[in-house]
């Protein structure tokens, strides 16, 4: 069933992704689940399509496409039964280089990161002790000298650290108490983790419910080049912020991709499957739910378009960004619960695909943030009432 908009300005390169996802049907995905492995292959299809490099302008190698464009690409993937989660930040992340890198950072990373020649796709932030209180992170950079950093603390959900060339790390480089705003004193840093691996880096990977390739990283006087630090030491926490609002709204395609994969697998289902004489999709009981899951979605990708499109006109985005987010994960999931009823205990089955969908978008109403804290975005930023603790 086409579930796509009319007059959709990227319909062309949905038809070549989708295209190139038939290469990679529900076999591929499983055998790579049940090892837990790297999609290698479908993350090297991906890159020699130029879809990675999709926000990359054109002057460093890229196509220079808006972010509706990416989130398009991002949607037909997860549509396809495939799982963009392998190489998505390599399309976000690197918009901190971007705005704030400086001309010699983007010359020498942005030209390798679009042909592939360097993956950026580990994102270090997230804490053990501070969650997404980022702020309240330990992990500290200390500047030696005029030439390096040298860098203390640990991080945990770096998702592909395993599988990544450079990292986007957040440090503190200021003591929290010598600052004048808890915003303050954060710096961003580009990591060669290559080199650094062994030098100061260790990874470890966290086994899940779902094949993340999640991983807790470790640094112990881990050496950084003063060079690579991005910007205005100080200032990281702004350039992380940045960044957040076309994360979460191509992560939000990627949960409009699910929903309607989703639907389509139990629409099909409850048209094949027969039971006392007749298809089960005959029973309000089987088509109510699907039905409703297809109006949230529908609901859900009306709000994503409307954050794209003040996102591109360079307006403020944050309530659609954030509600978006939000709203497409609970779409996804009802999708996905339905899907499952739909078709009983073959839902459980590995070879249908529903479970390992089931598990891998069950996700997104817990990162890259919670439910909770976009209920608490809305209440203060939307709301305005008093900021909740």
């Amino acid at each position: 069933m086409d579930m796509q908009m009319p007059n959709d300005a990227h319909a062309e390169i949905r038809e070549e992704v989708r295209k190139l996802c038939t290469r990679f049907p529900g076999e591929y995905w499983r055998e790579l689940d049940a090892r837990r492995g790297y999609p290698t292959e479908f993350v090297t299809a991906l890159t020699e399509a130029g879809w990675l490099s999709a926000l990359i302008p054109e002057e460093y190698g890229g196509s220079g496409l808006p972010l509706s464009a990416a989130a398009a690409i991002l949607e037909e993937i997860h549509a396809s039964g495939c799982n963009a989660a392998a190489c998505h930040a390599q399309m976000y992340t690197m918009g901190t280089v971007l705005k704030h890198g400086s001309a010699e950072q983007k010359q020498k990373y942005l030209p390798k990161i679009a042909t592939g020649e360097l993956r950026l796709q580990a994102f270090g932030v997230t804490e053990p002790t501070s969650g997404t209180d980022t702020t309240a992170l330990r992990t500290v950079a200390r500047k030696e000298g005029n030439d390096k950093y040298v860098v203390n603390g640990q991080k945990i959900w770096t998702s592909r650290a395993e599988h990544s060339d450079l990292m986007l790390l957040l440090a503190r480089t200021t003591p929290k108490d010598q600052v004048a705003k808890k915003t303050d004193g954060l710096s961003t840093f580009l990591v060669d983790m290559k080199a650094a691996l062994g030098n100061g880096l260790t990874i470890r990977p966290i086994r899940t419910m779902m094949n993340h390739n999640s991983c807790e990283v470790f640094f112990d006087n881990m050496e950084v080049p003063a060079e690579n630090l991005v910007g205005v030491e100080g200032k990281g926490f702004r350039y992380i912020l940045d960044g957040m609002n076309a994360e979460r709204m191509l992560i939000s395609a990627e949960c409009i991709g699910d929903a309607k994969w989703f639907i389509n697998k139990a629409v099909e289902y409850s048209k094949q499957r027969v039971l006392f004489g007749n298809p089960i999709g005959k029973n309000q009981g089987v088509q109510f739910p699907i039905a409703k899951a297809y109006a949230a979605m529908r609901a859900a990708e009306a709000l994503l378009q409307k954050g794209l499109a003040k996102f591109e006109a360079g307006l403020p985005c944050g309530e659609e960004a954030n509600m978006g987010k939000m709203v497409c994960a609970e779409a996804a999931w009802m999708a996905a619960e339905a899907c499952v009823q739909t078709h009983g205990g073959f839902g459980f089955a590995e070879e249908y695909d529903v479970e390992r969908k089931f598990r891998e978008c069950r996700l997104y109403q817990v990162a890259p943030i919670s439910t909770n804290l976009v209920l608490s975005y809305i209440g203060e930023h939307v709301l305005g009432m008093p900021r909740s603790y």
